[in-house]
């Protein structure tokens, strides 16, 4: 595994601070006598300074599913998965009306709190900064391209900035829409940005995945790493944006026939000879993500307790999704205290679950709906779902005292009296097979260091699955659906079965906590916009995108705290509009970018003054 090097990561941070997107330097400054040797001439001269910028990609990519308030948080909860669960204090994005402003920034749209929808913007842009150091200066080693060997080499370096920069912007164009488009690296001041149509852009990185297909390689890439199995899945999912619907089963099916990767359908890893687990477990048990005979992993982050970079606290993940069972509110039938977050009692949770806060609260639609019919699915089964029935009595007082120490947990009594003061934040099922991370770290246990799934390809099967849907084809969309589904020993579909509300909810039940929910729910959104395709009743344009779209109508279907307005026990309420199918661009770029105009989202104050976007890639 490839950990950080500290001297690359110091010598990229060094250069890229004198050259940042609004521009610190001019040309003259890099042309002088440096105060440090490490200048793009002297650090972007081999290949080896040029896979320093991507290992900051590959490093600011861990940070959408780890930390506290970690923004997957975010996307979940503008989407029909989940919502804030804080219930203790005003702040946390619930009423989204009231708090989704453009210039809710430190206080509201980027904090751990709050939301973290300003971190995309910001975070996004400056990896698009990093991969355009590579892009800018990938012919500063001087390759010999006569030879083939060097040939491929800078091209795979380049293709994989190309994936870093496409894979942001990916991301951008389904969470802001029309965005600015940079491209290359600024040696003065730019004040002049200007909204660049999204489907340009998606075009322009269209063609940059086609080119990273032609020469990203899988052979000697560290966990991590971008490989061609990564470039091939992110190409299907542009493609799928686009409306390109052969494209994107073309690239996927180039990805699944290639060789390289396959689901795990048999037991593998540390836990395989453990009778009482199974492959999905094995999958997603932390130490199993980056191993060699993982082929299914196409792209993962790196987070190693003894690693550069990592984060101190742990990806905190269990504290974020977990219920929180410290409070006091669950009684046993007596009406006693009935729980303790203590690590060091005996039936203690906590050493085990961690101390969950319930931030990331499931809807019942992803807590309960779609594992109606569940039946043997492995996903949902004993030991990897857990329930709070699951969970036993373990306050110290209880013992000797309450006949209901050590035994399980009981939403009501005999009686049919609730024994759980607040249902929002502390009693939920969650899958724990996927968000169990041990941790010596912290105590209780939050989630320590640990890999994530960027792409699988159980995700693949499905992409492809989508886009035949959109073709009609539904004979192999189901095809590709029970895939996925037979490798879980769920029941099997029909074509008949297969709809857009089918096809999300097996990406729901695969890919919680790791597909960024609210960014696919965006991109379906505007097919079905620009198709003019009806879903169950209602029919889109894009004309009134921001007052009637999918993504609002899917969210108020199956999202049951926005749809009932449900009210916290603090007094917050639940709500969610149409315009949020897309974010506000932070006030302050467009307020900093004086030269011309960047566009705000309809929906959002500064709305009225928009312009025409470009049409085409600014050139220069």
């Amino acid at each position: 595994m490839k950990h950080l090097n500290k001297y690359t990561t110091k010598a990229l941070l060094i250069v890229s601070a004198a050259c940042l997107i609004t521009g610190s330097c001019k040309k003259d400054y890099l042309d002088s006598k440096p105060l440090s040797f490490y200048t793009p001439e002297s650090t972007y001269n081999t290949a080896e300074g040029l896979k320093g910028a991507l290992v900051a990609c590959e490093r600011n990519l861990r940070y959408n599913w780890s930390g506290d308030g970690a923004p997957e948080i975010t996307q979940l909860i503008f989407s029909d998965i989940a919502v804030d669960g804080t219930d203790d204090k005003s702040g946390p994005a619930q009423n989204m009306d009231l708090q989704i402003t453009p210039d809710a920034i430190s206080s509201g749209n980027d904090n751990a709190n709050h939301n973290r929808i300003y971190y995309y913007w910001h975070q996004g842009y400056a990896d698009i900064k990093y991969a355009n150091t590579v892009i800018t200066y990938i012919d500063e080693p001087k390759w010999d391209t006569t030879d083939q060997e060097q040939l491929a080499i800078r091209n795979d370096i380049l293709g994989q900035a190309y994936f870093h920069r496409a894979y942001r912007y990916y991301e951008l164009t389904n969470e802001f829409g029309d965005v600015p488009w940079i491209g290359k690296l600024y040696n003065e001041p730019k004040l002049d940005f200007k909204t660049v149509d999204r489907t340009v852009i998606l075009k322009q990185i269209q063609s940059d995945m086609q080119y990273a297909v032609q020469w990203v390689t899988d052979e000697g890439k560290a966990k991590g790493e971008v490989t061609k199995g990564a470039c091939q899945h992110l190409l299907a999912k542009i493609n799928l944006a686009l409306g390109d619907f052969d494209g994107a089963i073309q690239a996927a099916t180039d990805l699944i026939d290639g060789g390289v990767y396959h689901l795990m359908t048999e037991r593998f890893g540390q836990d395989a000879n453990n009778a009482g687990k199974n492959v999905v477990w094995d999958l997603h048990l932390n130490s199993n993500k980056d191993i060699a005979t993982n082929k299914e992993a196409l792209m993962l982050v790196i987070d190693k307790p003894d690693m550069d970079g990592k984060f101190d606290g742990g990806t905190q993940i269990m504290r974020q999704t977990l219920p929180y069972l410290a409070g006091g509110k669950i009684k046993t039938p007596l009406g006693n205290k009935g729980l303790s977050d203590r690590a060091d009692i005996p039936l203690s949770f906590s050493a085990v679950t961690g101390r969950g806060i319930g931030r990331c609260r499931p809807s019942w639609y992803a807590e309960k709906a779609i594992w109606t019919d569940a039946g043997s699915d492995l996903r949902h089964a004993p030991g990897n779902w857990m329930e709070m029935e699951d969970f036993v009595y373990n306050e110290p007082a209880l013992k000797g005292k309450d006949p209901y120490y050590g035994k399980h947990l009981q939403k009501y009594s005999d009686d049919n009296v609730l024994l759980c003061g607040d249902t929002l934040r502390q009693w939920f099922g969650f899958p724990f097979y996927k968000l169990y991370i041990p941790d010596n770290i912290n105590t209780p246990p939050r989630g320590g260091n640990g890999d994530w799934y960027v792409f699988r390809l159980a995700e693949t099967y499905l992409v492809r699955a989508e886009a035949y849907f959109w073709k009609g084809d539904l004979a192999h969309a189901a095809e590709d659906i029970n895939k996925v589904r037979i490798r879980a020993k769920a029941t099997p579909i029909q074509a008949s079965d297969v709809t857009m509300a089918m096809i999300l909810d097996e990406r729901a039940r695969e890919l919680y906590y790791e597909e960024e929910r609210k960014v696919e729910l965006t991109r379906i959104a505007y097919l079905y916009a620009q198709l003019g395709k009806s879903y169950k009743g209602h029919t889109y344009s894009a004309a009134n995108f921001s007052t009637s779209n999918f993504w609002y109508d899917r969210v108020m279907e199956c999202n049951n705290f926005y749809k009932n307005n449900t009210v916290t026990p603090h007094g917050d309420m639940y709500k969610i509009s149409p315009y949020h199918v897309l974010w506000p661009v932070p006030q302050s770029a467009i307020d900093a970018n004086t030269g011309a105009r960047i566009n705000q989202n309809q929906g959002y104050s500064g709305a009225e003054g928009n312009i025409e976007p470009l049409k085409e890639i600014p050139q220069g």
